[in-house]
């Protein structure tokens, strides 16, 4: 019942009965005046004064149950509501408030309860993203000081004369420039992590035709497995005019960050990366398979998740802030497409994603007219 009832009701019953006691007390003065009360039998007066004993009984009663009803409806929710604001206050939010009627002071309640579940999820979710972010700050410390000690170590060496060939101190150089392009690429990754938070992410969509972008990361990468005796390989299976709409360079983060993430945790005396490039039907299909140590079934729905990492003692060895894969997804999903992987441990794994192809609506509805 709404409040405006019940209070309508109180109303009216507080207006209405002492009318009617006050109309029957008037009745009873005006029937003593034309019969004096003594002249009445006993059974009578009795009566009379019974009558009114229990009007005046009846009426407080009624304005006790009254009383009670309303500080039900009104003063018992107003105490549930201090109190809640209190432990809120104190920084309590495991409580549960509940609700017990639909009047217009339930609904507040109500959306006192849902406002306290909202601070309580935004509380958790604070706490959530202040713990990635210290792991952020590990892993990436982590992954800085492993190439800056390589760095310090080869240029002490070059310092001390350890490099004494011209051969050596070339592999001394190439090194340390390896080494430092570890390093910016660690922070490239953490410079653009922090645009996929605040949803910053510098996108320049074009109509890429698909065999020829893919063919020319292909080389691109094939150079790099070369130098790392890895076996590539590259195939296409979709026709020479199939196009979609893609960022060109945030594409390319995709295939480097999978391949990266490949190569980091390939356990085979050779190992292998191969590219395949599918038509299936309104989509593209790109695999990236390799035969490294493969994924457990249990952390594979996982893995693309943020700072998520299968195994902390060996990824850590291995390098890797954990936030890698989480940024393949975050492009692939905001090039309309989706992003899964199979894998199989021991064996290997294979990264699968999709892009819509581009098409010309207009140009084929209007063959379609004519």
């Amino acid at each position: 019942m709404k409040m405006r009832t019940r209070l309508l009701i109180a109303f009216l019953t507080f207006s209405i009965l002492p009318i009617i006691f006050t109309g029957m007390l008037f009745s009873l003065n005006k029937l003593f005046i034309l019969y004096r009360f003594d002249d009445f039998e006993p059974e009578v007066r009795s009566m009379v004064v019974q009558m009114m004993i229990s009007g005046v009984f009846m009426l407080v009663f009624i304005s006790a149950a009254l009383t009670m009803w309303v500080y039900r409806s009104v003063v018992r929710p107003i105490s549930k509501l201090q109190e809640a604001v209190r432990k809120i206050r104190d920084g309590n939010l495991d409580f549960t408030m509940d609700v017990e009627d639909d009047d217009e002071i339930g609904q507040l309640c109500q959306d006192f309860e849902e406002m306290r579940i909202r601070l309580k999820e935004n509380a958790e979710e604070k706490i959530q993203s202040d713990m990635e972010n210290k792991e952020l700050i590990s892993n990436i410390s982590h992954d800085l000081k492993t190439p800056i000690t390589a760095i310090k170590g080869y240029v002490e060496g070059i310092m001390d004369g350890v490099a004494s060939s011209p051969e050596k101190l070339d592999k001394y150089i190439r090194t340390i420039y390896s080494k430092a392009n570890d390093m910016d690429r660690l922070i490239d990754e953490l410079t653009f992590y922090s645009k996929i938070d605040t949803n910053k992410i510098p996108y320049a969509f074009s109509k890429i035709n698909v065999d020829g972008y893919f063919r020319d990361c292909a080389e691109e990468v094939g150079l790099d497995m070369e130098s790392r005796n890895i076996e590539f390989g590259y195939f296409n299976y979709v026709n020479d005019d199939v196009t979609v709409i893609a960022d060109a360079e945030q594409m390319k983060r995709v295939i480097n960050n999978i391949i990266g993430n490949s190569v980091k945790y390939l356990d085979k005396e050779r190992g292998m990366i191969n590219i395949r490039i599918k038509d299936v039907g309104d989509f593209v299909q790109v695999e990236i398979e390799d035969n490294g140590r493969g994924i457990a079934s249990k952390d594979l729905p996982y893995i693309f998740d943020r700072f998520y990492r299968t195994d902390s003692s060996r990824n850590s060895a291995q390098g890797g802030s954990g936030i890698g894969l989480s940024i393949v997804k975050k492009i692939v999903e905001d090039h309309g497409g989706r992003i899964w992987a199979t894998s199989k441990e021991g064996m290997g794994t294979e990264m699968h994603f999709v892009l819509r192809k581009y098409q010309e609506v207009l140009q084929h509805e209007q063959d379609t007219d004519h």
